[in-house]
């Protein structure tokens, strides 16, 4: 009789969102990057992808779920990251169950993979970033390879470039590195999340469609017409790390406010100048920027950092929980919800900070006072699908709770 046992593990990774931006690859096969970036880690409370692998005997072929529905595995991307993993497999024993599985067996054994994300996918949130360091995390644990999470970073790195980065919390460089066949190009932890636990951070969702322009296609259009992208690497980026690793290691928030802000507007600058030229960030996100550069040029000194990936989508740093609370009101006010919208529908993650900003209902959005630095009271309602407030946050957990899985420990399909 074939054995029938399923072996699973369950893991969960954040996303991340860059501050110093990686764009453009000089080698697309490896998927090795032309400057180094660096990126905040945020709380998977509120931003992650869970995955559960599972391995039998009685599976078949690779198979994957991802948010409830079954994908292809064929892709270069999967495959890149099986293949790496299974060439790492240790022995695994498992007493309690019986379960004996030996290194060589790891290449004639298939898994089941089911992933979910707790927010949209490719809507400019990184969910390939949390999907594939998820994938390459969750394998590695359940086929007992003995590589630290440095090391799978380089791993995951071959799924998607900016997974590197959410295999640690807090604050995370991504090394270029050097050498041809990538084993440098690899993420290392600059401070933990408990290191600047003072910042919040609120996302503005303005679209959660998916884009028009891949962030893949894009890089690769930039990297071949841009020459703004030649100096960013070259001249711009190296010295930019260097002074945002300080800033980041002596919580400076005025020098973090400034290299986030004008590494942003590079990124976008670039992708400007590429041809034919892309435009990621609309009416809506320069409107974020406004708002967020009148204030902090009011206050003399920054409150508040905006950055945007390959997406409209703001992501806005604030250096601490009371100037969080006062963004909240600004961007309200500019942004109202429709007037059907339940306000805790409309404002996602920790929304306690509703109740710092003194707002318990619609009425109280309604009655916001114009921010006093503008002099444009326009309210542009129903711009913004919803916002998320988190903060800085941890690296991937293995969740040990069976009740987390996706797949059924008895046959390893999806629950």
């Amino acid at each position: 009789m074939a054995e029938t046992w399923v072996r699973m593990v369950t893991a969960q990774t954040p996303t991340n969102i860059a501050v110093i931006k990686y764009w453009g690859k000089r080698d697309e096969t490896l998927i090795l990057p032309v400057n180094d970036s660096l990126s905040v880690t945020l709380d998977p409370a509120h931003l992650c992808t869970t995955t559960t692998v599972a391995v039998s005997p009685s599976f078949g072929q690779d198979r994957m779920w991802l948010n409830g529905k079954e994908i292809s595995l064929s892709g270069g991307r999967y495959q890149n990251c099986l293949r790496e993993i299974r060439a790492r497999a240790c022995d695994v024993e498992d007493k309690e169950r019986g379960i004996k599985i030996a290194k060589k067996d790891w290449e004639k054994l298939h898994v089941h993979i089911a992933s979910y994300n707790n927010f949209p996918t490719a809507a400019g949130l990184a969910s390939s970033a949390a999907g594939f360091a998820c994938l390459v995390f969750a394998l590695a644990k359940l086929m007992n390879a003995k590589e630290d999470n440095s090391e799978l970073s380089a791993i995951a790195r071959q799924g998607s470039g900016s997974a590197c980065r959410s295999l640690f919390g807090g604050f995370v460089k991504w090394n270029m590195g050097k050498v041809k066949d990538g084993s440098d190009s690899l993420a290392v932890q600059v401070v933990d999340e408990k290191h600047w636990d003072d910042l919040v951070i609120i996302i503005a969702v303005v679209s959660s469609r998916q884009k028009e322009t891949s962030s893949t296609t894009g890089m690769r259009d930039t990297v071949e017409t841009s020459l703004l992208l030649q100096h960013r690497a070259k001249e711009i980026v190296p010295k930019r790390i260097i002074q945002m690793e300080e800033a980041i290691k002596n919580r400076d928030f005025a020098s973090f406010a400034h290299l986030t802000c004008a590494d942003s507007n590079q990124f976008h600058a670039v992708c400007l100048d590429t041809c034919p030229p892309i435009f990621y960030m609309n009416d809506t996100s320069h409107r974020i920027i406004s708002c967020v550069e009148k204030w902090n040029r009011s206050e003399g000194t920054p409150q508040v950092a905006y950055t945007f990936d390959a997406g409209p989508n703001a992501v806005l740093i604030a250096h601490n929980r009371q100037a969080a609370a006062q963004l909240l009101q600004k961007l309200l006010f500019y942004f109202p919800p429709n007037s059907d919208t339940d306000l805790n529908s409309y404002v996602l993650g920790d929304n306690s900070i509703l109740k710092d900003a003194g707002i318990e209902d619609l009425k109280d959005v309604e009655a916001l006072p114009p921010p006093p630095e503008t002099k444009d009271a326009q309210r542009f309602k129903g711009d913004v699908s919803y916002f998320i407030c988190t903060r800085p946050g941890r690296g991937p957990v293995l969740l040990s709770d069976e009740s987390h899985a996706l797949l059924c420990p008895e046959t390893g399909l999806p629950k």
